[in-house]
């Protein structure tokens, strides 16, 4: 049974925000797939990009950081060099700086490190649902896929409890600051130019970059050589040590990216176990490590968060018969692909007994696959079991809501009832 219904027309501008209000255009990025698998799209903001919608293209495109680069910045926007300098992460760098920057902390979000957190994720995950279930209905979002991640996170960086919601909403800010309902500071709304050099264009990243030089500070003076943020810091095989603003950047990197992705997982399997009739049952089915690994990945695509990734030309090259510019934006669109029907059997459907499930969700086949995905995975995991444990049944009570992005994907207001075991 499909439980997402795209009610676009097919030609929705893929540059606003708009056309995303109600979840991705599906119908277009269809269209595109049938039509025009690389399609140059015109944006009143600034210049035009290339849409690449196939999930094999995109995988072909991602791995090929020689002839498309991620230093030029990751999102759609154009930005000057100053700007991009004083904004980029080791998401927006290539090879070889890129990989030096990832092997200082890529050990501590491995498989068998984060596995070491199981215990603390499933306690964490009793925690939250026994305080949601202490309700008949609630927002699910705000009660159950808010709570987990940053909390989470929290631990393994090494940060103060007592911060976390101030960091779960600062982080809102950042990667929601296409929405008024997170930020005041709307970027195609207002003027940001004030917050030109700040991480997203926004205020917020200036309070997360105050933040982090207080934190480790207060690291430094307590001799505290814990968490992700030490190993950050570290030199790398060369001696080389990163820069303040790179520090900075990477801590909006984590509290952003580490928060929001997951939550909006999270969020897209409640609303899917909530309207797909059977799949609380085939989730009660589900045995063996191997096969609730098959559980996670079946609904981190159907999320797809991470909408699209942009990487920049930098020679000329055809592409299904395009010609494509040094210079030229050229746009992963990862939601896409994981709806492509060429790789997925019945695309609108969440199906648990899927197997092999080569979705994009996160960034695969290239240098810049996703560093938390394998907490990702354990924590959706952990969560929907812990879930199980409890309820019989959820059901939606009310219209949800989705983020005014073309970059994140993700459902902010979901209200429900759920039944008790």
């Amino acid at each position: 049974m499909t439980i997402w219904n795209p009610t676009d027309d097919g030609h929705a501008d893929l540059s606003s925000h708009d056309s995303f209000v109600h979840g991705a255009p599906h119908n277009t990025f269809r269209r595109l797939r049938d039509e025009d698998p690389m399609a140059w799209c015109e944006w009143a903001g600034g210049k035009g990009f290339w849409s690449v919608t196939r999930h094999a293209d995109i995988l072909e495109l991602n791995r090929s950081f020689q002839r498309l680069s991620s230093a030029q910045g990751i999102r759609m926007e154009d930005q000057t060099r100053e700007e991009y300098l004083a904004r980029r992460t080791f998401q927006e760098t290539d090879p070889p700086e890129h990989t030096r920057t990832r092997l200082l902390v890529a050990k501590a979000f491995s498989k068998p490190m984060i596995a070491l957190y199981e215990q603390q994720i499933r306690e964490l995950c009793a925690t939250i649902l026994d305080q949601a279930l202490e309700h008949t209905e609630f927002d699910a979002v705000h009660a159950i896929a808010r709570q987990l991640p940053m909390r989470m996170l929290g631990r393994i960086v090494g940060l103060p409890e007592e911060d976390l919601d101030w960091l779960v909403d600062r982080g809102d800010a950042l990667m929601a600051n296409t929405d008024s309902d997170f930020t005041r500071h709307v970027i195609d709304q207002v003027d940001t130019d004030a917050y030109r050099f700040m991480p997203f264009r926004s205020p917020a990243g200036a309070e997360l970059y105050d933040y982090a030089a207080r934190l480790m500070e207060r690291k430094r003076d307590a001799g505290d050589r814990s968490g992700v943020l030490h190993l950050i810091t570290q030199p790398d095989a060369q001696g080389n040590v990163i820069s303040d603003t790179e520090f900075r950047n990477f801590f909006c990197l984590l509290v952003a990216a580490g928060n929001d992705t997951t939550r909006y997982s999270i969020a897209a399997a409640l609303h899917a176990l909530a309207n797909q009739p059977g799949l609380m049952e085939d989730l009660r089915a589900i045995q063996g490590e191997a096969a609730w690994e098959g559980v996670a990945d079946e609904f981190i695509r159907w999320a797809s968060p991470a909408t699209h990734f942009r990487r920049t030309a930098t020679e000329d090259f055809e592409y299904h018969g395009k010609l494509v510019r040094a210079g030229d934006k050229v746009l992963l669109w990862f939601i896409s692909g994981n709806r492509d029907e060429r790789a997925f059997e019945a695309p609108f459907t969440v199906n648990l007994q899927r197997g092999v499930n080569r979705h994009l969700s996160f960034g695969q086949g290239g240098p810049h696959t996703c560093l938390g995905m394998w907490l990702a995975r354990l924590e959706l995991r952990v969560l929907l079991q812990e879930l199980l444990a409890r309820v019989r049944g959820i059901e939606q009570t009310g219209e949800h809501a989705f983020l005014r992005s073309n970059f994140v994907c993700g459902i902010k207001r979901l209200p429900v009832r759920m039944h008790r075991l």
